[in-house]
């Protein structure tokens, strides 16, 4: 995910860590105080933080070069400060998954863990099949012509701006669910593990 937005779309981001915290956050959120199934809260905690995203890129697209790059690891930093303040998140000491939700994936151990397996698996396979599609699409020739030259690209009337959002909101979708999953599988969260900058960018 990470090649797909500096490779393809110019995007040299070090704060990637800010939509692994925000999909594990939104994963226990949902399964903690909002009481959701385990299995319906993964599937939301992507959308969730492709939609967080949105209003990141708005204010992050206004930089360049260097100056994106430091401003996205910011934006992880601010995201990793604001979640340490609200308290139904767990604040500054974070949140752990109670052993009923645990249960409710499976009853036991080894059950779990296959069952955890299966779903980084076809995380895995989704992330692959769903960034191939997106580069063999409309979308794709427009990255792909990005990738080249942007200018040149822009000449020959690639709506660049759009083309980043949408990859950089992809990313983030999928970004959101790959950290669900990692904090599924630990099954403790804090503010400084979800977003580490050395664990996960």
């Amino acid at each position: 995910l990470w090649n797909l937005l500096a490779g393809y779309a110019g995007l040299v981001s070090v704060g990637q860590q800010a939509f692994v915290g925000l999909g594990a956050y939104a994963f226990f959120y949902l399964t903690g105080p909002q009481a959701m199934n385990p299995y319906a809260a993964l599937a939301v905690a992507g959308p969730v933080t492709a939609l967080i995203s949105v209003p990141v890129a708005l204010v992050v697209f206004r930089l360049r070069g260097a100056y994106f790059a430091v401003g996205t690891w910011v934006v992880s930093e601010a995201f990793m400060l604001g979640v340490s303040l609200v308290e139904p998140l767990g604040a500054g000491s974070g949140m752990s998954l109670t052993p009923a939700i645990v249960r409710q994936i499976a009853p036991d151990r080894a059950g779990r863990e296959a069952i955890i397996y299966w779903i980084t698996l076809a995380v895995v396979v989704l992330v692959f099949v769903g960034v191939y599609a997106l580069l063999r699409s409309r979308h794709g020739l427009a990255l792909t012509a990005i990738r080249d030259s942007e200018p040149a690209s822009a000449s020959l009337g690639v709506d660049t701006f759009r083309t980043k959002l949408v990859t950089y909101v992809v990313a983030a979708l999928f970004t959101g669910l790959a950290g669900a999953v990692i904090f599924l599988t630990k099954i403790r969260l804090s503010p400084e593990a979800g977003f580490s900058i050395n664990d996960w960018t």
